[in-house]
């Protein structure tokens, strides 16, 4: 395929792409298919002469649609939101098209520069506290990685590192091997498999910190299991808190834990994976409150800010910690910018130090061109996901029924419907018919509005 080629075929592709989202409330979510349904498709090995482009394009309905769980589709509710948008999308493009492997400065200087200045802008946008962004002078920074799993294993291991060090200095005469034993990392009972995960590959021991009644870790409960691991000669060492637990959404405490983690010498890592992306809305942000005293914290915009996988992205209050961890200069990775003693406030620019392979994607131009295109207001939208004028007019909609009788109020600019308890002799099943009454009629109006 030439230059010309790529010109009509890539023409094609968009077409087809764009096709495909706007009609995909029309496919089924899920595929009719049984495992192993592809294998007797297609030939037992790869072609022997070159196939034209018509013939793979035909296949893509015929032999990979077929068995696609379509996870843009409307009636997806499975797993979680996986973010897109089409400029997010033309920024893949771009970013497959340029093709650099980002690991260092010099490997692509504006691949490094754009990631640090996007996860300074998305830092900025969720009001994280200063000490988190790299800016001009700060110890801080940010670094998009692959997954929220591997924000929490980097975490770990950075922690691993550093508490090694510390108490090797504190107490000589035990070896790394003598405190590896020790070291326990802790988790909601609700948290994430992941962080298990994390601390099966760290090597290191791992419990669970019960949750109460809102399945939230509180910090009495956290104290109480430090407090028999220590008195049983244990090191305690990293805690991973949770904002938006998988099972049920519910977040940790961290204005409670985060004292404690600071107080015992304890990496508190925050794992929003979900929920975070809401935190770009003011009336959400209290959410994150306690965060100031976190050593790292993970969001990901590939979950619900309209940018596709993979964009997790990851900040750390003190990057030393974290490249300390990985920190290897062969000869052949070395440039002669770094030695200089203004490059760029002497910001690590390797990023191949902030995570676990070499490589890494230009993934910073996806938020480039999303946060340029959509704008804080724009996200923020997406984010609350109900105009006031679609409020104003379910509002319309319930009261001229007359089966049920609301009022609104504006809470700052936000139109909102108020749903007040009134009478002495109301029941579950009265708040149960409101309930019913009120979605059918969202529905009705929501379906009205895509038509339009």
């Amino acid at each position: 395929m030439d230059a010309a080629e790529f010109r009509k075929r890539g023409k094609e592709m968009v077409d087809y792409i764009a096709d495909y989202l706007e009609k995909i409330e029309k496919r089924q979510v899920f595929p009719d298919v049984e495992p192993g349904y592809l294998r007797p498709l297609i030939p037992d090995c790869a072609p022997q002469d070159p196939e034209s482009f018509e013939d793979v394009f035909k296949d893509i309905e015929k032999i990979i649609m077929p068995g696609v769980t379509h996870w843009h589709s409307p009636y997806f509710f499975a797993y979680f939101p996986a973010a897109s948008s089409f400029p997010a999308l033309l920024a893949d493009m771009l970013c497959g098209g340029i093709g650099c492997v980002g690991f260092s400065w010099a490997a692509s200087p504006a691949c490094t520069e754009l990631e640090t200045v996007m996860l300074d802008w998305l830092g900025k946008m969720i009001n994280l506290p200063e000490e988190f962004l790299a800016g001009k002078d700060g110890q801080g920074g940010g670094v998009i990685q692959g997954s929220a799993s591997e924000a929490t294993l980097i975490s770990l291991l950075a922690a691993r590192t550093k508490t090694i060090r510390r108490v090797q200095l504190e107490k000589p005469e035990l070896t790394e091997a003598d405190i590896m034993g020790r070291l326990v990392a802790y988790a909601s009972d609700q948290a994430h498999s992941s962080v298990e995960r994390a601390a099966l590959i760290g090597g290191v021991k791992i419990k669970n910190v019960s949750s109460d009644d809102t399945f939230s870790v509180c910090g009495s409960a956290l104290k109480k299991v430090l407090d028999e691991d220590k008195a049983s000669g244990l090191i305690p060492f990293f805690f991973c808190a949770t904002l938006g637990t998988t099972p049920c959404c519910s977040f940790d405490k961290l204005l409670e834990l985060g004292p404690i983690c600071n107080k015992e010498n304890i990496w508190m890592h925050i794992d929003a994976a979900y929920a975070g992306s809401a935190f770009i809305c003011p009336e959400f942000r209290h959410l994150l409150n306690g965060v100031e005293f976190a050593d790292s914290f993970n969001f990901n915009p590939h979950k619900w800010l309209l940018v596709n996988f993979d964009c997790s992205a990851m900040w750390v209050k003190k990057r030393s910690d974290l490249t300390g961890a990985f920190k290897l200069e062969p000869l052949y990775l070395q440039h002669h910018h770094q030695e200089s003693g203004n490059f760029i406030n002497k910001l690590d620019y390797y990023y191949f130090h902030w995570q676990i392979p070499l490589g890494r994607r230009f993934r910073s131009l996806k938020l480039w061109f999303v946060l340029r295109m959509y704008g804080v207001t724009g996200l923020q939208e997406h984010i609350r996901k109900g105009s006031n004028e679609l409020n104003k007019a379910l509002l319309k909609s319930i009261n001229e029924a007359k089966k049920i009788h609301l009022v609104p109020c504006h809470l700052r600019e936000t139109f909102v419907l108020r749903f007040a308890i009134c009478s002495r002799t109301v029941e579950s099943t009265h708040i149960k018919f409101a309930w019913q009454h009120i979605s059918q009629l969202a529905t009705a109006l929501l379906k009205t509005w895509e038509e339009l």
